[in-house]
């Protein structure tokens, strides 16, 4: 047994679960990571695709009253059927473009310098948000995700998307930009956390049956330690992000993306990182 190849499962399994719903890209943090731990290649991309599931099943647990509620009330609630409807439309936008331009954006922007530039641009996107935001004095138009019309939820759609890019976040693109179109910052998380759930499913779907060529028995047990440690890092962070939101801002995730970022830049200018 080749414990390293275990270690290098469970390191990951932490990043991905501490970053997936955090403003600061979890597949960013895992290409860095995979760079370091010298683990790459197109086995390691499904790798990193496969463990987000386990991301996504703590939202599930987390969320388990509601998505029983919204499972009961699907024909005969209207507050359940709105939910799921803005979710399913915020979702397509993803599902048809991610289907067209994912091989591209894996051949060329899977590096930890594409990477890098892609939090730096973000970091400053959000303290400019958050600044703005703060000097009009900000007074949300959408105080819950169950406010919410089925037009914010096609923006929102369309926002995700531009967080195909590794580096972006998808919570951040949707985070943020439910911010700017009006929502409060709970409506925004939660609703973020929901899209998660079809999103982050399909992407794991589909990039599993396009590796079917690649994957292998031998593959699965370091999936499973991944998932799993996944899962429970991930548990973790949804719980303490709404509680962090009540309160504060983005703003510190901004700056965390910016340095994060620049340090990966300055160490490749430099020659100190071979990334």
């Amino acid at each position: 047994m080749d414990w390293l190849v275990y270690i290098k499962a469970v390191i990951l399994g932490i990043v991905e679960g501490l970053t997936e719903f955090l403003p600061v890209s979890s597949t960013g943090h895992l290409i860095v990571a995979g760079s370091l731990l010298d683990y790459t290649g197109a086995k390691a991309d499904t790798f990193y695709i496969a463990i987000q599931a386990g991301a996504i099943v703590a939202v599930c647990w987390f969320y388990r009253e509601r998505i029983i509620q919204i499972c009961k009330g699907l024909f005969s609630d209207p507050t359940q059927q709105k939910l799921a409807w803005n979710t399913i439309i915020a979702f397509l936008p993803a599902a048809i473009i991610g289907v067209l331009v994912a091989k591209y954006i894996k051949e060329w922007l899977f590096n930890p310098v594409a990477v890098a530039t892609a939090l730096v641009i973000g970091g400053i996107i959000i303290l400019w948000v958050e600044h703005y935001q703060d000097k009009k004095s900000y007074r949300p138009r959408v105080m819950t995700m169950d406010d919410m019309s089925w037009k914010d939820a096609l923006k929102i759609g369309f926002l995700q998307c531009i967080a195909m890019i590794p580096g972006t976040s998808r919570s951040g693109a949707t985070i943020i930009g439910g911010l700017v179109i009006g929502l409060s910052r709970t409506a925004a998380t939660e609703f973020s956390f929901f899209l998660a759930i079809p999103t982050i499913f399909g992407a794991t779907v589909y990039e599993l049956w396009s590796s079917r060529d690649i994957l292998s028995a031998d593959s699965l047990p370091e999936i499973s330690v991944g998932f799993i440690v996944s899962f429970f890092s991930a548990l973790v962070v949804v719980k303490w992000l709404l509680h962090y939101v009540s309160k504060h801002d983005f703003s510190a995730f901004g700056w965390y993306r910016i340095f994060f970022g620049g340090v990966i830049l300055v160490t490749w200018m430099t020659g100190l990182v071979q990334w």
